[in-house]
């Protein structure tokens, strides 16, 4: 007999955007055992005659009498589920239609797994792709996991992992230190507790747009919850120094990279400070803070010492 698997889809105000592809790509799941819990967080828009229409008895619709922080919504997807397995499907991301079908598949035989991943796509608000990442880990350990995902071979989001219900319910949901990383976190807690399975194949869609909730949350949240993440992988591994170097490294230039956005000179520099401080010393923002600079004086240096015809 097939195990439930829950979708859940914590949603506010996108029936008229992305919404409707979110339901339907797990609508059009080839894995027949689910239900979809659609948690609208006080939509001031038509979200409830939306998913009414669909008519499905797998959709379970509850809209908050209240309106719930982001996180909230998400756990209350959680909490409701009555699945074996939870999906949490943002309501701006999709799945493929074989989704849930392949991770099923690679459950099989190993049961009570903490978390199943596939490879991902990253698409724009029109569902353009604008980047492609396969899942590909090359070890069974819990280091090679994480260094899989330092070393860009394997992305992390929530909509391409696939997580063992009992298990993310007694960690406590989704959660971090400062409630933006909760993805990162469930991930690499439920791959450490219970293990984890590894599908290559892009199976999901991971939307970027100017309408999603990280645009609106400080960089230095954003590096405090990355750097207790860190510290969090860094224990799980036994104290893995090549995880703690590779993942300063990573998490550095990931928010060196956002900190080029800030338009104020000074404060940019200052937050490159904060992020060099934050995570060991271990990779320098010079090339970022002088970009042009950087680059010339590496062109100058590298001519100075290339072999010279005579």
């Amino acid at each position: 007999m097939s195990k439930l698997v829950t979708i859940g889809i914590p949603t506010y105000n996108r029936a008229k955007s992305f919404l409707p592809q979110a339901i339907e790509s797990a609508l059009a799941q080839t894995y027949d055992t689910l239900e979809i819990i659609v948690s609208d967080n006080c939509s001031s828009d038509h979200t409830e005659a939306l998913v009414q229409e669909y008519g499905d008895p797998r959709i379970k619709y509850v809209k908050q009498n209240v309106p719930l922080k982001p996180l909230q919504n998400s756990n209350f997807c959680l909490k409701e589920a009555k699945g074996e397995y939870f999906l949490q499907l943002h309501d701006d991301d999709v799945i493929d239609h074989d989704f849930i079908e392949s991770c099923m598949k690679a459950e099989q035989g190993s049961p009570n797994i903490g978390v199943i991943r596939t490879g991902v796509r990253v698409i724009d608000a029109k569902g353009l792709v604008l980047q492609t990442q396969k899942n590909v880990v090359e070890g069974p350990s819990l280091s090679d996991f994480f260094l899989a995902w330092f070393e860009n071979k394997t992305s992390w989001y929530l909509c391409n992992s696939l997580f063992q219900t009992k298990g993310i319910r007694d960690d406590g949901g989704f959660h971090s230190k400062r409630h933006h990383v909760s993805d990162g976190v469930a991930i690499a807690q439920m791959a450490h507790k219970y293990g984890r399975k590894d599908i290559e194949d892009v199976k999901a869609s991971f939307r970027q747009h100017s309408e999603e909730i990280t645009f609106s949350v400080t960089l230095k949240d954003w590096c405090l919850d990355y750097h207790a993440l860190l510290e969090q992988m860094y224990m799980a591994t036994d104290n893995d120094e090549d995880v703690k170097r590779k993942g300063a490294v990573f998490f550095s230039q990931m928010n060196y990279h956002r900190a080029n956005s800030i338009h104020s000179r000074t404060k940019r520099l200052l937050t490159f400070l904060m992020i060099y401080r934050l995570f060991y010393y271990s990779y320098p923002p010079e090339r970022y803070i002088f970009p042009s600079v950087f680059w010339k004086i590496l062109r100058g240096i590298k001519k100075c010492v290339s072999p010279r015809n005579y």
